[in-house]
């Protein structure tokens, strides 16, 4: 029965032998290994009553098992719902509830707080702990290695993944077997991926980093992983000699840079380094250039889309770029207000269009159709332009923009002045209230290591940069600027924050 999903990243890998996930201390699990584990999670969900098109969350530590389930779920036509390890009941009630989720499996020290949830939504709740041990793996373990693979086709739902909700309840992006399999498939082409590739692996397996990118790509080529449980700079300097490749956030990259065991020598055999998730400083890019001899490629994507944009593997990986669209998806810069396509140059939000971009958003309608036009283009919220050479360029999300004055003032102008200041190691810009201006510009300082920035000489700077209407009314130093898990700097939260600074008395 054909299962494309299934059938290309996972079944045409049956009876291999060679390693597909190597882990420090313990035997490398083969192909063949990890996919018969897979088989016995797929029995032990159906004995669970698990039918295709059910949802499945998965709130479980990073671990093969965990992976497998991801693995059967495709198998058996199971929905997969994987959930950041970091979400309390409270938004985990939300999302079970949501998604009406029939199966709940957690780690074992949260199964006790969890299972009155589940029991009271009409969800079962089974366990896997992050050594892969639990009742899940209990049911497994009986079951036989072998499942006849359900037939669905390229349009059937394969996973939600929920966004992570700065504004409102989040919402669960509805992927479909072809959303992820052209996304892999393409990415392992562009990337040059192959079965002699083996991927640095410490990225979290609940956000389409970790687990649609770089997961689908090492599948879809045949490659194998160094599976971490998470970044350890240790465990990663150690592990690296025999890596080929690695995906990473901003900040695995600036810690590693910080630690003097991270040389030439150590990279002289990668053949790639690959970021996401989070902006890359340019000052990032040209340490690592000049510490390694290697450019960093990154790359743009986002939960309803996974990967839009890359950097070239061949030509110039351009700082403070994304790159080109993907073969196959079809970017374009809109008037926020009335969607028309602007002019090269021209600062807008972008929207995507392609075969990776998602179905629709789980029981939103209206939220569907305000950002998912009828066309195919997907509004993605994040404000761009397009160079004069071609190269996608993001200054920040829709919803950052500050209007001040009635002029439109967009951050990433401000923190690349910011950035360049003498001890300053990173910059947030954002609007907070203002009772003149509606919005005024507040620039959020981390100070470089030992160093105190001097805010009248940044003043000074900016303004000799800046149009006055650009100009930061106030600059703040604080210790680090809040982040999601991904590494992304969580602007709303510095909006909340200084949101009364210039209230009246």
């Amino acid at each position: 029965m054909p299962n494309p999903l299934y059938d290309r990243l996972f079944g045409k890998h049956a009876g291999r032998q060679d390693a597909f996930l190597h882990r420090p201390g313990a035997e490398a699990i083969s192909y063949d290994a990890f996919l018969k584990m897979a088989a016995r999670i797929a029995h032990a969900l159906t004995e669970c009553g698990l039918q295709p098109g059910d949802r499945l969350a998965v709130q479980v530590q990073k671990s093969p098992e965990a992976l497998a389930i991801y693995a059967a779920c495709a198998q058996s036509g199971v929905i997969f719902l994987p959930l950041n390890t970091a979400y309390t009941v409270d938004e985990l009630t939300y999302f079970i509830e949501n998604s009406g989720a029939k199966l709940v499996v957690c780690d074992p020290s949260g199964a006790d707080g969890l299972r009155p949830v589940a029991q009271g939504l009409g969800a079962r709740l089974e366990t896997l702990a992050a050594n892969g041990s639990g009742s899940l793996t209990d049911i497994a373990a009986g079951q036989s290695d072998a499942f006849d693979t359900v037939d669905r086709s390229g349009g059937d739902l394969a996973a939600f993944l929920y966004t992570s909700g700065t504004t409102g309840r989040s919402k669960g992006a509805m992927l479909t077997q072809d959303n992820l399999l052209s996304n892999a498939e393409t990415l392992a082409e562009h990337w040059r991926f192959s079965d002699a590739d083996i991927l640095l692996h410490a990225l979290p397996i609940f956000h389409t980093h970790g687990l649609f990118v770089a997961t689908n790509v090492t599948l879809s080529a045949g490659g194998s992983m160094i599976f971490l449980p998470k970044f350890d700079l240790d465990t990663i300097i150690a592990e690296m000699p025999r890596a080929t490749t690695m995906m990473g956030v901003p900040t695995f990259y600036t810690r590693l840079l910080d630690d003097p065991r991270f040389t030439r020598d150590l990279t002289g055999h990668m053949r790639l380094f690959i970021s996401g998730s989070a902006p890359l400083l340019a000052e990032t890019h040209i340490r690592f250039e000049e510490r390694t001899g290697h450019r960093i490629l990154e790359r743009y994507g986002m939960t309803e889309t996974n990967m839009n944009t890359s950097n070239p593997y061949d030509g110039e990986r351009r700082a403070g770029t994304v790159g080109f669209p993907l073969p196959g998806v079809d970017l374009k810069i809109t008037d926020p207000q009335t969607g028309a396509t602007l002019p090269q140059g021209a600062v807008g939000q972008i929207e995507v269009r392609g075969p990776n971009v998602f179905k629709g958003y789980w029981q939103m309608p209206e939220k569907t159709a305000a950002e998912l036009r009828a066309d195919g283009f997907f509004i993605t919220g994040d404000l761009g332009r397009i160079d004069e050479d071609g190269y996608v360029v993001i200054v920040g999300r829709n919803k950052d923009l500050i209007i001040s004055g009635g002029y439109n003032i967009y951050p990433k102008e401000i923190e690349l002045v910011l950035d360049d200041q003498p001890g300053v190691m990173e910059s947030a810009v954002v609007g907070v209230p203002h009772p003149d201006f509606g919005e005024t510009v507040l620039g959020v300082l981390v100070a470089e290591p030992g160093a105190t920035p001097d805010l009248d000489a940044i003043q000074k700077a900016a303004s000799q940069r800046l149009a006055r209407f650009k100009h930061p009314r106030k600059l703040i130093v604080v210790d680090e600027l809040p982040r999601n898990t991904m590494g992304k700097v969580q602007k709303n939260i510095l909006r909340d924050r200084y949101k009364d600074l210039f209230a009246p008395a």
